[in-house]
């Protein structure tokens, strides 16, 4: 929503003096467009929101924090929130090591409706496992990388879509773009990516993924692109349906991504 308002091509025409601030959130901003919105609107604050329906927020990035270095950010623990980055066993670990979202708090369910095995799955120790993955540093702020099933394991090597997808997010031309892995006999999965590009903008495979070279480790940047001419499809919050993307790609497969 915010990248169409900023492309509109009569935006001039209207008087939008009364936006003073925008909260965004349901899935990352790439920080080109955070740079792009600044510019338009100098004045507007942004601050963004991260959390999942069954929490509500558990971490906000404040306007003053929208800063280069702390773009990718999605902030610091709300009051009252608890938020850690555990290991697969469950225990915390240290500033700038990868692993899972766990929160508690007032604002945390308490539990799936009439399905207490799902519950279980949701929670271990008392913290509400959100299926993210991330690190925090050591002011405080999170990172999410990706969602643990979104994930692409290539040749052995962990590859985080979200960290591909904020590389395609800034090319120029780009306007939306969904990564994901795909099967490979040799190397168990492949990076690849869907595009949109932006009305009148003409790029090719080669092109982009060139430009990816030059930001990203040899086993990230994709291997296949494709481009789509319609808008790649959502769910009701706007998030990228990544697994009506990839699942034509697994269907034939002995094993498939969820």
């Amino acid at each position: 929503m915010i990248s169409r308002l900023i492309e509109f091509p009569d935006i001039a025409k209207y008087d939008l003096t009364s936006l003073e601030q925008l909260t965004y959130g349901g899935s990352p901003m790439a920080p080109d467009l955070v740079r792009r919105t600044k510019e338009m609107f100098p004045d507007l604050k942004l601050v963004q929101g991260y959390g999942l329906s069954e929490t509500g927020f558990l971490t906000v990035l404040q306007d003053n924090e929208h800063t280069d270095k702390k773009l990718l950010s999605c902030g610091r623990a709300c009051p009252g929130v608890d938020v850690r980055i555990v290991d697969e066993s469950g225990r915390e670990v240290g500033p700038g090591q990868t692993g899972e979202l766990v929160a508690r708090g007032a604002n945390v369910m308490s539990g799936y409706w009439n399905n207490p095995r799902e519950t279980a799955g949701a929670f271990r120790y008392g913290m509400f496992r959100t299926g993210d993955a991330g690190y925090q540093d050591a002011g405080g702020y999170i990172y999410i990388r990706d969602r643990l099933k979104d994930m692409i394991v290539t040749g052995g090597e962990n590859v985080y879509t979200g960290e591909v997808e904020a590389v395609l997010y800034a090319h120029p031309a780009v306007r939306e773009a969904a990564v994901f892995g795909i099967p490979d006999p040799q190397w168990g999965e492949l990076v690849m990516a869907c595009i949109v590009l932006k009305p009148e903008q003409v790029l090719t495979a080669d092109d982009l993924i060139a430009y990816c070279r030059r930001s990203l480790a040899n086993y990230k940047v994709p291997r296949r692109i494709e481009f789509s001419k319609t808008e790649l499809p959502k769910s009701g919050s706007g998030k990228i349906l990544k697994r009506a993307l990839r699942e034509r790609f697994w269907a034939s497969q002995g094993r498939a991504v969820a």
